[in-house]
């Protein structure tokens, strides 16, 4: 079964500083599971048979406009017919004033009603990007998360391959860690994955043979960062003499994480590689790929050949390496 995952009502009301008009019991207790949310104009008029009651709801200036156009008499119904279906909360924008008939309904039903000051698209933007991220399905995979050249390079691989030394020297050259060792990856969108640390060990890297840093500590604020995008995935594997690796770069090779596929490369260790400046060169290639470049590509076109005919045999290989 599928784990739903929650936010308090109290860290909404935090992250956008809301103003709690009625509030039943303690915020910490209202659970929100979903990242969808409603704007009830259709309610108002009486539909309710598609009414998702888990979404907040949010009322704006056109909602509002409405419910003072209605008799009074229809108003009190529509009013204990809406707050009625138990939503975990209803926020107004724009400074709206609560009629005394909502929020006779409201403490009838013992629904909250916040209020913000933002615009109601703006508002509802900002709540959905939040709630998105906040609810978003996730994983924990064992390896580092590094920001280089912006973009987001998740470092996979055995225990004791060099994940933790690789990420150490690109901190040293300018670049920025998020995660080490367990790295908490949210889907936040059908086509984005944003890794970040869990709480308990942001920041800390563990280096064998000296220990637990604090890579906040030492190497300042500038070296760390909350959560970023993964962009590409580099599996760092130990040199096997018999295996063979790709020297082209045509092959596409992805990883799929949450049902995404995710770019990925696959790098040999042996002594006297930079992996760190391979990791920078791997950063920036990716980038390049994303803007529609690939070197490989455009050599193959300037030698006469097309990229689906380099294909994998031992004849055009032999030809290529006499090149």
């Amino acid at each position: 079964m599928k784990k739903r995952f929650t936010v308090s009502l109290a860290k909404i009301i935090k992250e956008f500083s809301l103003e709690a008009v009625y509030m039943p019991p303690e915020a910490e207790e209202i659970l929100i599971d979903s990242a969808d949310i409603n704007r009830p104009g259709i309610q108002f008029n009486g539909f309710y048979e598609f009414f998702d009651s888990n979404r907040i709801q949010i009322i704006g200036l056109n909602e509002d406009g409405f419910i003072h156009s209605l008799p009074p008499n229809n108003l009190s119904d529509i009013a204990e017919q809406f707050f009625g279906q138990k939503p975990p909360a209803v926020i107004y924008t724009r400074g709206i004033e609560v009629s005394d008939v909502f929020l006779s309904a409201a403490l009838k039903n013992g629904v909250p009603i916040l209020r913000t000051g933002d615009t109601t698209s703006s508002f509802m933007s900002a709540l959905i990007a939040f709630l998105s991220v906040k609810l978003a399905p996730r994983v924990t995979r064992h390896g580092v998360l590094v920001e280089v050249y912006g973009e987001g390079i998740l470092l996979a691989g055995e225990s004791g391959v060099g994940k933790s030394e690789t990420a150490i020297e690109l901190i040293k050259r300018g670049h920025r860690l998020i995660a080490d060792d367990a790295v908490e990856i949210r889907r936040v969108s059908a086509k984005t994955l944003v890794g970040s640390a869990p709480e308990n060990i942001r920041h800390f890297i563990e280096l064998r043979g000296i220990g637990i840093i604090n890579a906040r500590r030492i190497f300042g604020m500038g070296a760390v960062k909350l959560t970023e995008k993964i962009d590409l995935v580099v599996n760092l594997e130990v040199w096997d003499n018999e295996k063979e690796y790709d020297r082209m770069g045509l092959d596409a090779e992805v990883t799929e994480i949450l049902g995404i596929t995710v770019p990925a490369l696959t790098i040999p260790i042996k002594p006297g590689r930079n992996l760190a400046i391979i990791i920078e060169v791997a950063a920036m290639n990716n980038r390049q790929k994303k803007m529609g470049y690939n070197a490989a590509q455009e050599l193959l076109h300037r030698i006469g050949m097309e990229p689906q005919e380099h294909q994998a045999t031992d004849e055009n290989k032999a030809e290529w390496e006499s090149f």
